[in-house]
């Protein structure tokens, strides 16, 4: 008799830490019954690195979209999702966490609290949580205005000296800060 498959059976799927394996099919099974989203996010402290970054990898999916599901998920996990922010230690589930965050519905004491996790990930050795990281805080600002002039300091900074994707985020981030906000039609 064949064991019907679990999340974490699934997320530990795949080539390397890294590989994203079967995270894609994690989040259209999650979307498509909520109920096992618990069992998705427990993996994200999951003691094999691998499946920890697959599980990020899923939540970023059905995050990206937002929706009912994207919204119930975040609300029940949002004190442990800050909790793991600053714990964080691969790059993988850290770049994810940095999109996930500011999805977040989070008070500005919260935002504050995400934003410092974030500042201390630029100083990460990988590019691209680095980048992830700018665009994170660009996304607190939102929720956040008090973040926005040194989020824009950041911008300017890493937009010059940065490594190449930093610099190339930051340039797009800073014209989206300067494009005129569209107004309701009265």
């Amino acid at each position: 008799m064949v064991k019907p498959e679990t999340i974490r059976s699934i997320l530990v799927q795949g080539k390397g830490r890294i590989s994203a394996g079967r995270a894609e099919e994690v989040a259209a099974l999650v979307l498509a019954q909520p109920r096992l989203a618990p069992r998705m996010m427990e993996c994200l402290w999951d003691d094999d690195p691998a499946v920890a970054n697959r599980a990020a990898h899923a939540l970023e999916r059905i995050t990206r979209y937002g929706g009912p599901v994207a919204a119930s998920i975040l609300g029940d996990w949002k004190a442990a999702l800050l909790g793991l922010l600053p714990e964080a230690t691969e790059n993988k589930l850290r770049w994810h966490l940095a999109l996930v965050v500011p999805r977040m519905q989070l008070t500005p004491v919260e935002c504050r609290r995400a934003a410092q996790a974030l500042h201390a990930w630029l100083e990460d050795g990988s590019s691209i949580v680095k980048t992830m990281a700018l665009q994170g805080l660009y996304d607190l600002i939102r929720q956040d205005a008090s973040l926005l002039p040194p989020v824009v300091d950041l911008l300017r900074i890493h937009g010059r000296s940065g490594t190449p994707a930093m610099r190339a985020r930051s340039r797009q981030l800073l014209i989206q800060l300067e494009k005129p906000q569209k107004t309701a039609p009265k």
